[in-house]
């Protein structure tokens, strides 16, 4: 199975993306699913995570700002952000949650300008 996160982009502070992942294989709708990011120098980290049936966890840092979202038809898990700071700046992952390790793909990269 390849996860391939893909909407990245540059955005001015303040601005809004959407992000898209997509499984080439069947993952399975019973696994809860996660988007990550990492920014430059620092460790991956988690950003938000969905069960199969939609409930939802968010960091504190982007909280109220992004959205998660899944359709188990489609096998596709979404990341909505709005309110996009410089610190969102970051290459995006998705991945089950917890990560299964040879689920990363190359992410995509969100670009903040302040």
């Amino acid at each position: 199975v390849q996860l391939q996160a893909s909407g990245g982009g540059l955005v001015q502070a303040g601005g809004s993306l959407r992000l898209s992942c997509a499984a080439s294989g069947n993952i399975g709708s019973e696994y809860r699913m996660g988007w990550y990011r990492q920014a430059p120098g620092k460790q991956r980290e988690l950003v938000a995570h969905i069960s199969s049936g939609g409930t939802t966890y968010y960091a504190e840092s982007v909280r109220d700002r992004f959205t998660i979202s899944r359709d188990n038809a489609r096998n596709t898990v979404s990341l909505q952000m709005s309110s996009l700071k410089p610190e969102d700046t970051a290459v995006y992952y998705c991945n089950t949650f917890p990560p299964t390790a040879n689920y990363w793909g190359q992410g995509t990269q969100v670009t903040v300008s302040s």
